[in-house]
């Protein structure tokens, strides 16, 4: 891949749009920023076919090829990102590593958290010859594809000694996670430029639909193929003890995926045809109106010159106006709201089913409760684009909040009445269904509603590196507070091995509890050696129970005084309060 030190700031991909206190139009190359009357026939036209079209709340037909390419590149990107931050920590868990071992794993999805500090990289060196975008979405799906064969033909190894590998787990799933984080960027920057205008606020519903299809594949369908309990139930009629597939031949088999799909994009053009018609369009009334401008006047001389420019700057310049953007009053204001607007809801999405599973809970009737959500989850994604588009993109952010606590407030109540005995009936299952169904819900409908604000606000002229910089915000307040929240559960938790009656009646010799030495069981390997050594496992005060009631205190106190004001503000700018002065 050949590269540019620069980066052209309206190029042939990203001029469609222009700054408007509505919508985002298309202009001409040449057309001021500051111009807001369209000067020709054409564009008059061209104009009013856009207001049709932005009325419209369906997905124009044109379009859809392109949406579902889009969809397609988000699954592949969801597949690694629903192991690392889904399967592989129920996988740690269950091989009885604790809350905070499990937190140190969590730094393995740092990368969608930092992806801003090379994003400009990105949208600065190409090929022009493969184009903007899929100059790196092939050769960092090629190298996604390599590293998931290979580290699929060693992590079935890995996994037979957490303890000794925990740390070898998050360096290689670091590096897988941060070949997705860097595809994320150029295929985010794609979606700004490979639609209709019209047709922007689908490009949030393709990456719902296309993320969660890959995650729930990679958490929901792989589990429930990883646990020999499953396989044997509902899918063998000779039982076995292990599943139908390993972590290993999963990865290697998404390995093979990714190069057949990557190998396809070697044959999708860069720009939609539509689009690029447009263009040319656009370009040859430019160049009739130049020309007869010029000839009015009587001066030829520097005709040719002016026409097909192209304004560039160089990558440190692309650096600096990221920097600017993050300078902006409104954007600032923006970063807070990302950064503690997940707080209220850490607890219950990062470790309740991590609870329940450790309460006994199987990882089939989990993984069969997050299936059942799966189909819900599409559903919600399309219908969430929907109530996103128009006034108030973030209203149905606000209700889905309050809906989150709401789950996170139902789920605390389902692991406080866990079944004793570690029976679950189908009361309780069809309780953790509609817990799970809630609380997805909620969440589908803020991310559409909160991609769909990025996609307007965000200046198209350095769309891959301004989306990127509000998604990765947005992904660093749903990040930072899981490892502290993680190491609280461990901390808050009280769970002492007291002796059994057989215990203290044993030999001295063999007796760990001779003498009142008891020791804390605050993870299933300390439980199990208490219950080995003849104890009992008592648990004085949860640290679940204590820090999701001390995140949902502070989501509450958050929302009505922070969060709910800020938000009504911020949506109510229009685009141009969002664009650095030209």
């Amino acid at each position: 891949m050949t590269s540019k030190s620069t980066l052209p700031l309206y190029n042939n991909s990203s001029n469609r749009y222009e700054d408007s206190d509505s919508v985002l139009t298309p202009v001409s190359k040449s057309a001021s920023p500051r111009e807001s009357t369209p000067h020709s026939a054409y564009e008059q036209s061209s104009s009013s076919q856009m207001d049709k079209h932005v009325k419209s709340s369906n997905l124009p037909r044109i379009d859809r090829p392109r949406f579902m390419l889009l969809v397609l590149l988000y699954l592949l990107q969801g597949v690694p990102v629903g192991l690392g931050f889904g399967s592989v920590p129920f996988l740690l868990k269950s091989g009885q590593l604790s809350y905070s071992q499990v937190g140190i794993f969590t730094l393995a999805s740092y990368p969608y958290s930092l992806k801003l500090l090379w994003a400009p990289v990105v949208d600065s060196f190409y090929s022009k010859r493969l184009g903007r975008r899929r100059s790196w979405i092939i050769p960092v799906q090629l190298l996604s594809s390599i590293v998931l064969i290979t580290i699929g033909s060693k992590i079935d190894f890995l996994l037979e000694d957490l303890f000794a590998n925990l740390q070898k787990l998050t360096v290689v799933f670091f590096l897988l996670i941060l070949l997705c984080a860097t595809q994320d960027i150029a295929v985010d920057g794609w979606a700004l430029t490979s639609m209709s205008p019209s047709a922007l606020s689908y490009a949030s519903t393709a990456q719902t639909i296309g993320l969660n299809t890959g995650y729930f594949m990679s958490f929901t369908v792989f589990l429930a193929f990883n646990s020999p309990d499953f396989a044997n139930k509902y899918l063998r009629p000779t039982p076995l003890d292990a599943g139908v597939m390993t972590l290993g031949q999963y990865m290697k088999f998404w390995g093979f995926v990714y190069f057949v799909v990557t190998i396809g994009l070697l044959f999708i053009s860069e720009d939609p045809n539509h689009l690029v018609q447009q263009d040319k369009k656009y370009e040859d009334i430019e160049m009739v109106e130049l020309e007869r401008d010029i000839a009015s006047v009587g001066n030829t001389v520097h005709a040719h010159s002016e026409v097909g420019n192209v304004n560039t700057e160089s990558l440190t310049g692309v650096y600096k106006k990221m920097i600017a953007i993050l300078r902006l009053p409104n954007v600032r204001a923006f970063v807070i709201l990302h950064l503690i607007s997940k707080i209220g809801f850490q607890a219950n999405e990062g470790a309740t089913n991590l609870k329940l599973l450790e309460k006994g809970f199987s990882k089939e009737d989990l993984a069969i409760t997050v299936l059942i959500d799966f189909p819900f989850e599409i559903i919600f994604g399309y219908y969430a684009g929907r109530w996103s588009t128009g006034a108030g993109p973030l209203n149905p952010w606000l209700y889905a909040y309050l809906g989150r606590i709401a789950a996170a407030c139902l789920s605390q109540f389902m692991v406080w009445c866990f079944p004793s005995d570690g029976k679950v009936t189908s009361a309780y299952f069809l309780s953790v269904i509609l817990s799970h169904l809630l609380g997805s819900f909620m969440s589908t409908i803020q991310f559409v509603s909160i991609c769909a604000f990025h996609t307007q606000i965000a200046d198209p002229a350095i769309g891959g590196t301004y989306m990127t910089t509000l998604n990765t915000l947005s992904n660093l307040g749903g990040q930072w507070p899981r490892l502290v929240v993680f190491y609280l559960i461990d901390k808050l938790t009280r769970a002492t091995c007291l002796p059994s009656e057989s215990a203290i009646t044993s030999p001295a010799i063999n007796n760990p509890f001779v003498g009142e030495k008891y020791y804390h069981c605050v993870n299933a390997k300390l439980k199990t050696e208490c219950v080995s050594n003849g104890g009992v496992c008592h648990v004085e005060h949860d640290g679940y129970m204590r820090t999701n009631l001390i995140c949902i205190a502070i989501g509450l106190a958050l929302y009505f005084y922070v969060i709910k004001g800020l938000v009504m503000r911020l949506q109510s700018l229009p685009p141009s309060a969002w664009r650095l002065k030209k």
